[in-house]
């Protein structure tokens, strides 16, 4: 039997070493231009808000960095946050009367929130790897049933916790340690095992692999379809653990919650220079993606230069150049 010699292929290495300055310049730059533009972009309040609301977009990001390296894409994970959200809301209100305002309910919730993540990326993984089903035609078919779901459940208008509950349960959101919140904590600790797992794991190099040549991986005994079903269900936790942080923010889930979490997700992924085509990617850089469409929003909303409504084009834009930059990378190396 074969033994492993996976690594990522020799013809990606020029990758990380040609685009690995440009997003650090282009944060840099955004931060100089926040500066310049209002006083308040460095104050406490300001950088603690922007990292706070970058963490559930950047914990989903770390996951799909994951399965975009192993050679895959997931349009689901605003939807299915929105089903996640309203499957939580609901049980923690109907266990409200037998467990009473507490920790236990909240644990309850949050456990909820991890099988429901699990289940839903496992059914993804599903559909792709053992079904054969392309990824696109999936997400975009899992997007539409779990915010037709969430839609449902809602009867077409709000989730809301119960008063008493949301009160008890938004210290997650907004409490924190020595002034850092919650939701950044939990996203650090997320950046740093993702960074070990991709950068000095096995794992990493079969998502990377697989993602090069999915032919070559499996000669060189990397299970394939286990790899990227993996991947599927590590964002679907990675979703969970986001909705878990975000749900004391406003206590309520409807249709309209994570709309365009899955655009700002991938966006952050190729920003950070991991290859939309798979085969190689960093999760440090899939950090400073968030932080630049972060920074961007923030901009927009402190400054009255473009309308904040235009936040998604502008994100759409930036995948567009990103690719087309990689595309540049590639031909030169």
């Amino acid at each position: 039997m074969a033994t492993e010699t996976v690594n990522p292929p020799r013809r990606r290495s020029r990758i990380p070493s040609m685009s690995v300055l440009g997003p650090i310049l282009a944060l840099v730059i955004l931060i100089v231009i926040g500066a310049a533009l209002n006083g308040n972009f460095l104050s406490a309040g300001n950088i603690n808000n922007v990292l706070s609301r970058s963490a559930f977009i950047g914990i989903i990001a770390v996951g799909m960095t994951f399965v975009i390296t192993a050679g895959g894409l997931d349009l689901s994970v605003g939807s299915m946050a929105a089903f996640i959200a309203g499957m939580m809301i609901l049980v923690m209100n109907a266990a409200l009367p037998t467990l009473g305002v507490g920790i236990p309910i909240i644990l309850l919730g949050m456990l909820v929130a991890l099988i429901a993540g699990i289940a839903a990326g496992m059914l993804n993984g599903f559909l792709i790897t053992t079904l054969g089903i392309e990824a696109f035609i999936v997400t975009l078919g899992t997007m539409g049933i779990y915010r037709s779901l969430v839609t449902w459940l809602a009867n077409g208008g709000t989730l809301s916790l119960d008063f008493d509950l949301r009160t008890f349960y938004r210290p997650v959101y907004f409490d924190g340690i020595l002034g850092v919140s919650w939701p950044i904590i939990v996203f650090a600790i997320v950046v740093i095992l993702g960074e070990i797992l991709m950068s000095r794991a096995r794992f990493g190099r079969h998502c990377a692999a697989t993602g090069s040549n999915e032919h070559v991986a499996h000669y060189s005994s990397v299970n394939v379809g286990r790899t990227r079903m993996l991947t599927y269900i590590m964002l679907g936790l990675l979703v969970g653990v986001a909705t878990i942080m975000y749900v004391p923010r406003l206590g309520s889930a409807s249709a309209s919650t994570g709309v365009l979490w899955e655009l700002e997700a991938i966006a952050a992924v190729i920003i950070g220079g991991t290859v939309l085509k798979g085969g190689f990617g960093r999760v440090w850089g899939t950090v400073i993606g968030v932080l630049i469409l972060s920074l961007i929003d923030n901009i927009l909303n402190l400054t009255d230069l473009v309308s904040p409504y235009l936040n998604g084009a502008i994100q759409g834009v930036i995948i567009v150049l990103a690719v087309i930059l990689q595309r540049e990378a590639k031909a030169k190396g």
